[in-house]
């Protein structure tokens, strides 16, 4: 898979990601233990995403 593919991949997972800890936050909180993981999935695919533009 090439960088081009690689990033567009990791883009849509961070848009969808995005979307289901925001829906978690408002049903939850942001501070409920589903929302803070969701948060550090997100925070993984954002630096990985990083690691690739770098």
């Amino acid at each position: 898979m090439n960088n081009g593919v690689k990033k567009e991949f990791l883009l849509f997972r961070i848009k969808v990601k995005r979307i289901i800890m925001y829906k978690k936050a408002d049903r939850f909180g942001f501070t409920h233990p589903s929302t803070v993981k969701c948060s550090h999935e997100l925070d993984d695919l954002l630096n990985r995403f990083q690691g690739i533009c770098a």
